[in-house]
């Protein structure tokens, strides 16, 4: 059992003091610091925040590996160093290519899940082939398909969340067959028109891959996915790296969404956590400078952002409390995935945790109570 002291815990209503807060697998509940059970761990966290461990959907890679890679190992290393940036749970991300390089990433994502130490792998993210050419971003095109039931199937059970270009599907039963399946459906790399993501809205799509990125843009006569994403009932991912997304527009997707359609991803690429230089994307290279990582052309090639700036980013961009920042990666994955069994750091709920500092700097993370990263290490 162990018990966080002298910290400013992060509720979603409110910022907890002069409690201390006691958990072993579970978080048992707040207690004050003289009722502290004897046999507990004192965590003297000297005023730092501690907050419910960061979730993030959308990641290819990070330390120079990726989810693509097809291996336990990668998989290893992406787990074992994203606590450092609060994360206690993600969702391996793969992308457009072959059927045979999918079917690879996948199998290793199955194998690793619930086997690899660190931040717990919640299961897969198919981002692509099911695509549009036009709105490939950093996506090979020849590797782009229709949307084919028979490569899902075998990973329905581990699938969370799917990507597709609604334009190019011929009926809407393809959607239906992933909600039955409980995959997530989201909308994205996509050229889609205003109507045609409302009719992929209506057949059970729920979310939106990297709004206001590859995809058909606002338009007053054509609004577009962008349109639709803001204006329908659906889930928001944002990229808040100030690279994807004008401040501004993070703040208008927040007024016109509100606070429980948002959430906040990294899509980071392998070069996440190495720094400046060439990396590799999809078999692609990667030129990674100012904080931009790019294809040869310019196109953006996903990110090197990290969960925690993440959050302090769209602190301030957004004009957020400490607690309406969190909440975007916290309980809102935590309830689009039905894990109810995190994202607050309610009685009952797994000790995932996450410490840190008035800079974002984390300190300490906890993964279902064990200390998996402090700044010890």
């Amino acid at each position: 059992m162990k018990a966080i002291c002298n910290g400013r815990f992060i509720l979603p209503q409110e910022i907890r003091e002069g409690q201390a807060l006691v958990f072993d697998e579970r978080i048992r509940g707040f207690c004050s610091p003289d009722r502290i059970p004897p046999e507990a761990e004192r965590i003297d966290v000297q005023g730092a925040y501690v907050s419910p461990g960061f979730l993030n959907l959308h990641i290819h890679g990070c330390g120079g590996r990726d989810a693509m890679d097809g291996s336990r190992e990668a998989l290893e290393t992406m787990s074992r160093l994203l606590p450092a940036t609060g994360v206690t749970g993600w969702l391996p991300t793969t992308m457009t290519s072959s059927e045979t390089a999918i079917s690879q990433a996948l199998s290793a994502i199955r194998e690793a899940r619930g086997r690899v130490p660190g931040a717990e792998i919640l299961g897969a993210n198919l981002e692509g082939p099911f695509i549009s050419e036009k709105y490939k971003g950093a996506q090979k095109a020849c590797h782009i398909r229709k949307a084919c039931w028979e490569l899902v199937e075998p990973f329905a059970g581990l699938i969370r969340l799917l990507t597709l270009a609604p334009e190019t599907l011929e009926d809407m039963d393809f959607i239906s067959r992933c909600r039955r399946a409980g995959i997530i459906v989201s909308l994205g790399h996509s050229d889609a028109t205003w109507e045609e993501a409302a009719r992929a809205v209506t057949a059970g799509a729920s979310h939106i891959t990297h709004l206001y990125n590859a995809m058909s843009p606002l338009h007053h006569r054509k609004p577009g996915l962008v349109g639709a994403a803001l204006t329908l009932p659906v889930t928001c991912e944002l990229i808040a790296d100030g690279i994807h997304i004008h401040p501004a527009a993070l703040a208008l997707a927040i007024q016109a969404k509100g606070l429980d359609r948002v959430e906040l991803i990294t899509d980071s690429m392998r070069a996440c956590l190495l720094g400046e230089g060439k990396s590799e994307l999809g078999g692609q290279t990667v030129y990674v400078k100012d904080g931009r990582a790019t294809l040869e052309d310019g196109t953006l090639a996903g990110s090197i952002l990290t969960m925690d700036r993440a959050v302090r980013n769209i602190r301030s961009w957004a004009h957020l409390t400490l607690p309406q920042a969190v909440q975007l990666a916290t309980v809102n994955p935590a309830r689009e995935l039905g894990l109810t069994d995190r994202g607050t750091l309610e009685p009952g709920k797994r000790a995932d945790i996450t410490v840190f500092d008035e800079d974002f700097r984390i300190l300490g993370t906890y993964v279902k109570g064990s200390a998996v990263y402090t700044t010890d290490q």
